[in-house]
């Protein structure tokens, strides 16, 4: 059985862009199949989320506290989630979504860039070709 290449992203918005690798999970395949998507940024705290039209159940492993980078899928918004630092429910440092949330990988380089993406910023997401 042959296994996937892990599968890249390119998120884009006005002020700069960066990449992310993505395990092979249910909800990455559905938002493959999604892209290229074009959405509109909200903030969170020190969260970047925006609607992706992609709907998804959440999955068993899904959790509320991850790592800063983690790209995430919450599914009660149909939403990507990508937490740099912490949230308005946050306990301390740590990144807390707003709900459970399927994790599909994570940001390749410095998730701190996240902080120059600005609420209603458009966003682009596409996938990087191998």
């Amino acid at each position: 059985m042959q296994t996937q290449p892990p599968l890249q992203i390119r998120i884009s918005w006005p002020a700069g862009h960066l990449t992310a690798t993505l395990d092979d999970t249910p909800t990455t395949q559905a938002l493959a199949k999604a892209l290229p998507l074009v959405s509109t940024a909200r903030t969170w705290g020190e969260e970047v989320y925006f609607d992706t039209g992609v709907a998804v159940p959440r999955e068993t492993n899904a959790r509320q506290v991850v790592e800063p980078g983690t790209v995430a899928f919450w599914t009660d918004g149909d939403a990507l989630a990508l937490p740099y630092g912490p949230t308005p429910v946050s306990r301390g440092d740590e990144c807390r979504l707003a709900s459970p949330s399927n994790v599909l990988g994570r940001v390749d380089g410095d998730p701190r860039l996240l902080s120059t993406v600005r609420d209603g910023d458009p966003v682009r997401v596409e996938l990087v070709d191998s």
